[in-house]
């Protein structure tokens, strides 16, 4: 989840950006569309727990700061430790699928772009080429979707990855 915070007071982002990264979201310049906001004067309980909700509204079960930890589906993602968990199988990953399977994670059912996900994990001097996403995905694949188990990432061809059980 990309949380985007506007202000006329730029003495109030900069905390406000410190508080939500030390909580473990992702706070962005570049957004889609609003799902919600605060007006001033508003405590920080009231953000947090609104930040909370809307996680829980869009299929996140669980994503702890302080156990560095998102559940979506049966999955589960220790982003800190780089280990994953479904089935009852622990799955080691590598630090780039680690970070890929967090962005998807903290997006479920959203289209993600070639482009967002380049731009998610790597930085805009080091961009690699669109294979490299389709490779790490593979990769992904195989180690989170054993034969039995519902997929989870799905193709979108030509444009991207859709994340969670699909409906269709």
């Amino acid at each position: 989840m990309r949380i985007l915070i506007v202000d006329d007071e730029a003495e109030l982002t900069n905390p406000l950006t410190r508080l939500l990264t030390r909580e473990g979201y992702r706070v962005d310049a570049a957004f889609a569309g609003a799902d919600d906001y605060l007006v001033k004067p508003f405590e920080l309980r009231e953000l947090l727990a609104r930040v909370r909700a809307l996680l829980r509204r869009v299929g996140v079960e669980e994503y702890s700061s302080i156990n560095k930890k998102i559940v979506v589906e049966d999955l589960e993602l220790d982003y800190q430790n780089q280990i994953a968990y479904r089935q009852g199988r622990v799955i080691e990953l590598s630090e780039k699928e680690s970070q890929l399977l967090q962005y998807l994670m903290e997006n479920p059912g959203l289209l993600l772009t070639h482009v967002q996900i380049m731009q998610n994990l790597w930085e805009e001097d080091e961009q690699p080429s669109s294979n490299v996403i389709a490779a790490l995905v593979r990769l992904l694949r195989r180690k989170i979707e054993v034969k039995g188990e519902m997929q989870l990432i799905h193709s979108v061809y030509g444009k991207g990855y859709r994340f969670g059980i699909s409906e269709m």
